[in-house]
């Protein structure tokens, strides 16, 4: 049968579009995409974009030994910037558009409170590499960030050793600074620290009229008891704050601020020599002398072609996170959610501070605790330590609904709220959790 030269045209191009659609499926295959969910614009910026350059850094690294289960990892970036519902947006397109078989990213708890759902629905994973309250275990979810046990709880210790006996917790108005706060007050409270004795204040993000702040806080402190800011002030709101400090001469020997969310990038952008002895607890610190952590500064600086950058705590929470989810895939030899959570727990990898950190059944991980001291550079030198590894508590004892729940993600527990009083899944923290 003879076909016409349109009919044959016709046939040609569907054969071609045929050919092209199956190369793009077949190189789809060969590759294992990574969802990078950092703001990039917006309030957060400032401390979140390092986090994106930083897994793709791990990303390439991983390529160049010979990428995972013997295909390329393809990193997916996208920006939810500093907006809190697009978080959850940008997740549903990660997971169910782009297919990638794990996220990195969030860094306020609003935001991860945001893509929860979608975790949960869509069944995929979400490293999650930022301080935050506590109160919560997901079996989608693993924590490579500080619980309160794993920083603010040390840091009031640290201070209380120090003398001090009155308390500003200054922090940004949602769900981090109000729980993590709930928390210290319980906690305070316990030691014996009296209500008029603890202030607590909560600002907008990205507020920058800080002279009234600062000037109560003067006030606070001048009653002749040491006085010290527990601060969960949290993105670019921090540099005002801490002009408008220097600005009315609040010096660390006056009234010491230890801060949470306050690392080598936040203080990059600031003049420091005001802040001289103004503290940040972390689990991790530039200044940290070790060889893995020399390694780890000269290719991030190689990568970022910028012999200056600096690096922080939450990008090494993504360095442990993203070797345990490679060192579980690869145990799994497969990238199915299901059994990658299963391969999760117990896993081990080097951190950067000299030794290594495991995996809970709480989906938590273990981690030093440090004290650092702001010097001119914009570094820190580390004042204080723990003795060995903390694992991040996921339910504060100081919390009564909280204190008789755990979670174990195991099987055949398999729950992030067990009661312990009750014997029963789903306590009295149920709605925090699941």
């Amino acid at each position: 049968m003879r076909v016409s030269t349109k009919a044959g045209w016709l046939l040609g191009a569907y054969a071609a579009t045929t050919f092209a659609a199956g190369l793009a499926a077949h190189a789809q295959e060969d590759t294992i995409k990574v969802g990078i969910l950092h703001s990039l614009s917006g309030t957060m910026a400032i401390s979140e974009t390092t986090l994106k350059d930083a897994m793709l850094m791990l990303i390439d690294e991983q390529n160049r030994q010979g990428g995972l289960l013997g295909k390329k990892l393809e990193a997916v970036v996208v920006d939810p910037a500093s907006d809190w519902p697009l978080f959850a947006e940008r997740a549903r397109g990660l997971i169910a558009q782009d297919k990638v078989a794990a996220v990195f990213g969030c860094w306020t708890s609003v935001s991860r409170k945001s893509v929860l759902p979608v975790f949960k629905e869509l069944n995929s994973i979400l490293f999650y590499p930022v301080q935050y309250e506590g109160e919560e275990s997901e079996r989608n979810v693993f924590y490579t960030g500080a619980a309160p046990n794993q920083q603010a709880i040390p840091a009031v210790d640290y201070l209380m050793n120090e003398g001090v006996e009155r308390w500003v917790l200054e922090g940004t108005d949602y769900v981090y600074p109000r729980t993590t706060n709930k928390i210290l007050e319980a906690y305070l409270k316990s030691k014996g620290v009296a209500a008029e004795d603890i202030k607590v204040n909560y600002t907008p993000f990205g507020f920058s009229d800080w002279q009234t702040e600062v000037s109560q806080i003067k006030e606070f402190g001048g009653a002749g008891k040491k006085t010290a800011v527990v601060s969960t002030v949290n993105g670019d709101a921090n540099v005002p704050f801490y002009k408008e400090l220097a600005n009315q001469g609040v010096s660390a020997s006056d009234i010491p601020v230890v801060a949470f969310s306050v690392g080598e990038e936040e203080l990059a952008g600031i003049d420091t020599k005001p802040l001289v002895g103004h503290l940040a607890a972390w689990n991790y610190f530039q200044s940290v002398d070790t060889p893995e952590n020399e390694e780890f500064i000269t290719k991030w600086r190689e990568f970022t072609k910028d012999d200056k950058r600096v690096t922080n705590d939450p990008m090494e929470a993504h360095y442990i996170g993203f070797n345990m989810w490679v060192k579980a895939v690869e145990a799994a030899g497969t990238t199915d959610t299901d059994k990658v959570i299963d391969a999760m727990v117990g896993v081990s990898v080097p951190n950067l501070t000299g030794g290594f950190s495991s995996m809970g059944a709480n989906h938590h991980i273990t981690k030093p605790v440090l004290i650092g001291e702001i010097q001119e550079d914009g570094q820190f030198e580390v004042v204080n330590e723990t003795a060995g590894l903390v694992l991040g508590d996921e339910w504060s004892d100081y919390l009564p609904e909280s204190k008789p729940l755990i979670a174990d993600w195991r099987a055949p527990m398999s729950c992030g709220n067990f009661n312990t009083e009750t014997g029963k899944c789903g306590g009295a923290g149920a709605a925090a959790s699941n």
